[in-house]
Order: C-alpha cells, then structure tokens, then sequence
C-alpha cells in the first residue's frame, strides 16, 4: 500500500483511498503537471478538506503524495540541501490551495530551501473544482532581481503550460555558470552571522555590533567569509530558535539569495535549539563556542594542546549525544569538523566519557613533566613574566619585539595557543624568562578555558604580569574587564602587574592622551623603539622590586575547573 504522508489523523477510508490514487498519475517532462493529476489532487482535498500535494520527480512518477490541514502544507524528508553544485532536487511539488489564494510565503521558502524544480499551486473554488494555476521556481542572482525565485500566475486552469523539461535545464545550466564565476576566497565557504539580543537591555543595538564584529573576526580566523550580519532585538528570545520564526525564514531566504551554507550564531545554542534551526533551515548550523573550539582545533599545534582541544569538544558535544542532532550531523568536514570531528559523534556516552577520563590523565602527566620543566627554571634564579591579555592585542609580536623569537604573530584572533617562553637581556645585564599565554576573550567557553588551564600555569607561576591591551579597539575598556575577571579566578589581581596599551601607533595624540590621562601603563608600538625602551627600564624597575620582595608562588589553578 502506498504510504500518505503529514497530516492522516482522522480521515475516512474514502479519503485515504483517494489520496492513493494520486499515485497512479504520471507526468511527462514536457509538463509542469497533467489535467489528470490536478483532478485527482483537486478530489483529494474535496474527500479530506485539506491541502494535499505531490512531490513529482523529473522520471514522471509520483514519489511522494502529502496531506496538510487547510491552509498549509508540511513537507517530509526529502534529503539534504544541493546534491551538486547547480543542480536542482529533481522534485516538483503541486499541491492544492483550498481558499483560491497564491502561493504563500510557507510555499517560497520550501522552494528555496529544498532547492525544489518547482512549485505549484492549484488553486481551488467553495466546491473544490480547481479555477486557477500559479508556480515558482528558483533563479540565480543577478542585477535587477529582488528575490531569489519568480513567480507566475495566477492563471486560468488549462491554460498552456511551458516546456518544464527545457524551463529546468536552462535554469540549472544559468546556475552552474553562477556558481563558477563566484570566488570564495574562504576556504570554508561564506556565512551569515546572527545576533538576537534583549529588546530592554540598554545599549543592546551597539553591543550587539560589537558583538558582530568579535565574530566576524572569529569567523575570518576559522577560513569563513561573513556573506551578511543580522541583528533581531526581542523582548525574550524565543527558547526554541532563538530568531522569532518569520526572522529565520527571512534569513532563509538571504542565505538562499547569498548562496550561504552556514548560520553563525553570536550565542551558545542548546542542543534543542540547534536541532530546531538545523530543521528549519537545512543549513549547518554553529554557535560561538563551537566557532571557537573549531579554531583552537586549527591552532593547537603542541600534542599537549591538541589534547586540550580534544578535551574541550568532546566535554562539549558530551550533552548533544542523546539526541540526533542535525546541525551537528553535518559537520562532516570544514568550519566547526576539526578536532574529534565525526569520531565524538559516534562516540557513545559511555565511550565518551571513557575517552573524556583518558585525555584527563594524559594532561595530568603532561602537566608533571611541565612542572619539573618549570622546577629547573626556578632553581636557575631567573624572573618570571607572563605576557596576558585580550585575543589579537599583540602579545606574540611583542614577545617577538623583545626577544627575537620569531614565533607566529598574525592579526587574528587566537593566532597562537601554545606557550613560548624565550629568555630576555636586559639592559641592566639581568636575564628574564618572557612567557607568551593564550589570548582571553569574553564569554570565553567554559569548557575551553578548563581545558587550557596549563598555559595559564605560564602566568600562575609568574614573578610579574606583563598586561596587554590593544589601545586601538574601541571595545577596549570591555576587554580590561574581561582579563580583570580571569586573573581574579586565577587568584592574580594582586600580583605585580606593566599595563601596556599596544598599537600605538594606530591611535591620534589626541586618542593617546585621552588613554594616558584616564589610565595608568605605558604606550607602546613595537614600530616605536623608544617605546620598547621605556618598556624594557619598567621592567628593569619592576623585576628590582619583585626580587627585593620574593615569595615563593603556590601553584593552584583548581578552581578554574569550576570558575569561569
């Protein structure tokens, strides 16, 4: 027996038997749907009162028959989004409208999310007898086209269809030429990033850019082109997705329009709410946390931090094993894959944990053989200090600046997370260990910053904290917030501490006094050798102090298991 697909709950036998009839139809090419098709959809909906479609593959069979409710329909699984780069489903959908109106908005979005041949809409009167026909389909971008899609109609039922054979290959073959002459300078291809904030939070719009603009580096990092931003205020945000339901077919429609295959969003997304957005939409889906494991995953080059990395996504994807999630079932490679990729996803809970329980006491070695690493190093008499600070404020190139070191400095966040210490002559003839650490950033994914507690031993176990702020980032009093709070977890507020405003150079003298007068620390551009030397006779001064005062350090990092 043919199977009836959406809503069947309580039809009589008749209706059922006439919704099985539709399967015996067979379209030709040549057209977008037969008389006899249409009548026999047309009798479907006068026995259930329903809107009743057929998905109608190019072969002309019909593979599947739906049956909605009375003004809507709600399509079954048909697959995932492009089986080829310019390639259509291979499906048509015709279904009924029992009020005579036009295609709806419902309608639009499940042609150009399904990346369906075509829709169809047959168009009924208060007896059920179909009056006018409409359809839709799919065109590329191009100057003078608002939208992503055409529509024609409606029209007078049994009025001359076109060749839907030809209308479909020439689209296609029009997309395929599209999709060869659009660069993707990204390797990971182009993204939308979302941002929904609190309607009564005060400041929300311009936080909300700020926030956009965090990510969008974040994303450049990861190898992903920022294709558009969307902000939505709300007054709560919807527990489900997040967007209010309209805003996401909305941004369904841009990413069709863009050509985008991932959604960024500038939050942490339960499993829930992943699932649900990934359903809706049938693109991937990642939240902050996940962009940002996706770049240590990239970064870490050390075994010690490939380790950590590892760590942090499975303790991570741990609470989405339970359910089927598919936005991240399609995390098959690129943006948001590395790492674990696939492997964390088969993982069972039981094998998770064991894995989780393994990487744990690997670390634990690794961070004993770390510490009688450091043992030497502090029998050796030398001074301490630990380079921390806010993602991308320069502190690898200055470590570069002082020491030569030639470690890798890019402007990006998180070029680096692995620790590098390198000795540091001063002109006094005294000799430091300069250590860089990983860069903080607000927010930062508990599960991540648990997982990186060794590099920040760098600073635990230091004599002095060397503090770096990017001087030209307007978000920088939010960043010295943000480093304020890690040290306080790492119980470090009182240790003695350089404040450094770094890119310098990128700032007015006007901008430049506004800091000096408002902030105590230096201001520095490694382009600025004077000002490299007024940081070496601080450090001089500050390194005299802290061996005149010297305490032994307690080693802890504990509580960062459970802080930020």
């Amino acid at each position: 027996m043919p199977e009836i697909y959406g809503n069947t709950a309580g039809l009589p036998p008749s209706a059922l038997k006439a919704l099985e009839r539709v399967y015996r139809r067979r379209v030709p090419l040549d057209r977008i749907a037969t008389p006899e098709l249409i009548r026999s959809l047309a009798e479907a909906s006068r026995e259930t009162g329903r809107q009743v479609g057929a998905l109608v593959h190019r072969s002309g069979s019909i593979d599947f028959v739906v049956v909605g409710s009375a003004t809507g329909l709600m399509l079954p699984d048909i697959g995932r989004l492009r089986a080829a780069e310019g390639r259509f489903r291979a499906l048509r959908l015709v279904h009924t409208h029992l009020y005579n109106e036009p295609l709806t908005h419902d309608d639009i979005v499940d042609l150009t999310r399904l990346r369906l041949d075509l829709v169809a809409g047959v168009l009924l009167d208060r007896e059920g007898e179909p009056t006018r026909f409409t359809y839709a389909y799919n065109v590329p971008p191009g100057p003078g086209r608002a939208a992503p899609f055409e529509t024609v109609g409606p029209v007078p039922h049994g009025q001359s269809q076109p060749d839907f054979g030809a209308l479909i290959g020439s689209l296609e073959a029009e997309f395929a030429r599209h999709s060869r002459a659009r660069a993707v300078k990204a390797k990971d291809g182009l993204a939308i990033l979302i941002h929904v904030g609190e309607k009564s939070r005060r400041g929300a719009m311009a936080n909300a850019e700020a926030r956009l603009g965090e990510l969008a580096a974040l994303a450049e990092t990861a190898g992903v082109a920022v294709a558009d931003r969307v902000v939505q205020l709300r007054d709560q945000l919807d527990p489900k997705l997040v967007l209010g339901s309209g805003k996401l077919a909305e941004v369904v429609m841009r990413a069709i329009e863009l050509d985008v295959e991932t959604l960024i969003f500038d939050a942490d997304l339960t499993p829930a709410q992943a699932h649900g957005i990934a359903e809706r939409t049938d693109l991937k889906v990642l939240d902050r946390t996940q962009l940002i494991l996706d770049i240590f995953a990239q970064r870490a080059e050390s075994r010690d931090g490939k380790l950590q990395v590892e760590l942090a996504q499975l303790k991570y994807s741990l609470p989405r094993l339970g359910q089927k999630d598919d936005a991240l079932s399609r995390l098959t490679g690129g943006i948001g894959g590395r790492g674990p990729g696939e492997t964390k996803l088969e993982l069972g809970h039981r094998r998770a944990r064991e894995r989780i329980q393994r990487l744990e006491r690997e670390l634990t070695q690794i961070a004993k053989q770390r510490g009688v690493r450091k043992q030497r190093r502090d029998h050796s008499g030398l001074t301490r200090i630990a380079i921390v600070g806010y993602t991308n404020a320069g502190k690898s190139t200055l470590l570069n600046a002082l020491t030569r070191a030639e470690v890798l400095a890019e402007d990006k966040l998180f070029a680096t997370l692995d620790p590098r210490s390198r000795r540091l002559r001063l002109p006094s003839g005294r000799v430091l260990i300069l250590s860089d650490t990983v860069g903080l950033i607000r927010h930062m994914p508990k599960a991540l910053f648990a997982a990186f507690r060794a590099t920040f031993e760098e600073a635990v176990g230091s004599d002095l904290l060397l503090e770096l702020v990017d001087a030209s980032n307007p978000e920088h009093p939010e960043h010295l917030e943000t480093t304020e709070l890690v040290l306080a977890e790492l119980g470090l507020v009182d240790r003695p501490r350089i404040r450094v405003y770094s890119k310098a150079d990128r700032l007015t003298p006007e901008e430049r006094a506004v800091i000096t007068d408002r902030h105590d620390g230096i201001m520095l551009s490694v382009h600025e050798p004077e000002s490299l030397f007024q940081l070496r006779d601080a450090l001089s001064a500050a390194t005299e102090r802290a061996q005149a005062t010297h305490e032994p350090v307690i080693e802890t990092i504990e509580r960062v298991e459970s802080g930020y």
